[in-house]
């Protein structure tokens, strides 16, 4: 008897944070909504449409994956999130937002060598976002991305 294949699914991407709170305020001011606000500063659960952004303490993270909490990377940690949009207005009003509400600009909106649009902030513990309009992905009115074929 064969054991079926687990369907492959993408549900959530977890943050180390160094000061939970001010994470939570940051993320919070960006729009996402927070759920399970029960959990208090111990762990919090953002919606994004079609996964959850979790934010846990750095060192808590580290020990669940049993992981070495020390060096904390300060350069580039190999990963990226995204925010597409629509177009390159609406990407220039979320790098102006984010950074109006602490983010730091990292990179500005410029045109692609891919025929997209792309700038990149940094959120308060420098995780790097991707903000972005790019061919082949449409973001539909339910605000979630569709890949063409």
């Amino acid at each position: 008897m064969s054991v079926p294949k687990p369907v492959a699914r993408f549900t959530v991407v977890t943050l180390g944070v160094s000061d939970i709170r001010r994470s939570i305020a940051f993320y919070d001011s960006l729009g996402f909504a927070r759920k399970f606000r029960e959990t208090g500063e111990q762990v919090a659960f953002f919606d994004t449409g079609a996964t959850v952004l979790a934010l846990y303490p750095w060192d808590k993270l580290a020990a669940d994956a049993a992981l070495p909490v020390q060096p904390q990377p300060a350069g580039f940690r190999g990963i990226t999130l995204a925010w597409n949009c629509r177009s390159e207005g609406e990407v220039d009003e979320v790098l102006n937002f984010a950074v109006g509400r602490g983010a730091t600009l990292q990179k500005a909106a410029h045109h692609t060598s891919y025929g997209g649009y792309s700038g990149y902030f940094t959120d308060p513990d420098g995780h790097p976002w991707e903000v972005v309009v790019a061919p082949g992905i449409e973001v539909g009115d339910d605000r979630r991305v569709h890949l063409q074929e």
